[in-house]
């Protein structure tokens, strides 16, 4: 079982900053990829940014050039840093751990709200 533990969530003013961060633990046995997904009401989980195990990451459109996935070194751990933020990031942002089999972990998520 893999456990996703995140944190950062919160309320931020349109143009300002939020870093989150999740980390797995647990009976890790192999890594693919982890990231950050997000989700308002009435629609469907979207994809924010990966990292992959070797080091290379996606983002979504709305994403780039804004947000920044990164990973500490030696642990499962990743961080999104998420800047010029817009009420349209208004959402719940879910960790997603991949890997052990492979299959999908999920974090309970944290709330992120943009607004003046």
């Amino acid at each position: 079982q893999v456990h996703l533990v995140e944190s950062g969530g919160g309320l931020v003013q349109p143009g300002g900053s939020l870093r989150l961060s999740c980390a797995a633990s647990g009976n890790i046995f192999s890594f693919y990829s982890m990231g950050w997904y997000r989700q308002v009401p009435g629609n469907e989980r979207e994809l924010v940014a990966t990292i992959y195990n070797g080091g290379g990451t996606n983002y979504a459109d709305s994403a780039k050039g804004r947000f920044t996935i990164s990973r500490d070194n030696g642990k499962i751990t990743v961080h999104l840093q998420m800047n010029s933020l817009k009420p349209e990031d208004t959402a719940v942002y879910y960790c997603h751990f991949y890997g052990n089999g492979p299959r999908a972990y999920w974090g309970q998520g944290t709330q992120v709200t943009v607004s003046s």
